[in-house]
């Protein structure tokens, strides 16, 4: 009986942690307002300083049109998805050295995780 309680747990315990891992795109959204300093969310939306990341999952890294992007961030072979954008998240320059992005990072695992969830859910 104790080892089938402990199973449950154990389950239970990885549900959550994956679910925590997911983000909540809602939080993330409020997360994004630090990012709508310099970029845009809007579909068909233009650029701020940064580029507009409207349906940023998928895209190779330094590919929007129009954007000028850092030689190195062009260098990079990134594809945005949820490992990579949660890297650089957690701070652009330790991810890709030389990018233009002066943006010390988001510290906090689960406003990383959400505002990833956020930006995967810009279809």
């Amino acid at each position: 009986m104790l080892g089938k309680t402990v199973i449950a747990l154990a389950l239970l315990a990885g549900t959550t942690m994956a679910a925590n891992a997911a983000g909540d795109a809602k939080a993330g959204a409020n997360v994004f307002k630090r990012c709508a300093v310099c970029h845009t969310d809007d579909k068909g939306g233009g650029d701020g300083l940064g580029p507009n990341l409207f349906g940023v999952v998928g895209r190779k890294a330094a590919s929007q049109p129009g954007f000028a992007y850092s030689a190195p961030l062009k260098k990079s072979g990134i594809v945005w998805n949820e490992a990579t954008l949660t890297k650089w998240v957690s701070g652009p320059q330790r991810m890709v050295p030389g990018t233009k992005m002066q943006f010390a990072g988001i510290t906090s695992k689960t406003q990383q995780a959400n505002v990833v969830a956020f930006l995967t859910s810009l279809k």
